[in-house]
């Protein structure tokens, strides 16, 4: 019998990298952004955070877990 995964886990990765995500756009908004203001993402904090929200949940996507496994049960992979 398999252990099944703690959903707690994923519900905590699912929330937690896009918060990482959009506290990283906005840290580089700070720290790098745009002096002049024409830079189209670092131009303003809610864009360079919530494309920092997006990345983070790309990244989500990607390393959630069963996501190369094959759900069809023939054994092949």
């Amino acid at each position: 019998m398999k252990k099944k995964n703690c959903k707690l886990t994923s519900i905590l990765r699912a929330i937690a990298l896009p918060l990482v995500g959009s506290a990283g756009g906005w840290l580089y908004y700070r720290y790098v952004g745009c002096a002049t203001g024409t830079c189209a993402v670092t131009s303003s904090p809610w864009l360079s955070t919530g494309f920092g929200c997006v990345l983070g949940s790309l990244l989500y996507t990607v390393l959630r877990p069963g996501r190369g496994k094959r759900q069809d049960g023939d054994g092949a992979e």
